[in-house]
């Protein structure tokens, strides 16, 4: 039987050691400025979200649907201007967080992809 991603991530410790090093990093990081500057001073509680949202998505327990309802990411992200710098800010930092966390292929390639689809999804920005 195959594992999930969020088996092969090192379930709830894994996946929050890695959406903590994605914050830290898009709130260090000079190329990442347009897509802090979206986010409440304290990212504590955007962090609770991806690290819910990111249990179910990949395959473990369904917490952002039990705390918050349906994930609808889309539509939670309209009020922000996302078009293709934010969605390659956050991949920058999506793509430094695994790296630094170790996580090795073919998991790394797998979820690269899966977070460039997600990224892509959320642009809601027409690019001129």
């Amino acid at each position: 039987m195959e594992k999930s991603l969020y088996e092969q991530l090192g379930g709830e410790a894994g996946l929050r050691r890695l959406v903590e090093r994605f914050y830290s990093l898009m709130h260090t990081r000079e190329d990442a400025k347009g897509i802090r500057a979206m986010h409440p001073e304290d990212l504590s509680g955007s962090a609770e979200k991806l690290f819910c949202f990111l249990s179910g998505w990949t395959g473990g327990p369904s917490l952002f649907v039990e705390r918050f309802g349906p994930p609808m990411m889309r539509r939670r992200h309209f009020p922000f201007k996302i078009g293709k710098s934010e969605r390659d800010q956050w991949m920058i930092c999506m793509l430094h967080a695994i790296e630094d966390e170790g996580i090795e292929e073919p998991v790394r390639s797998e979820l690269l992809h899966a977070f460039l689809r997600l990224a892509d999804h959320m642009r809601n920005q027409a690019e001129g």
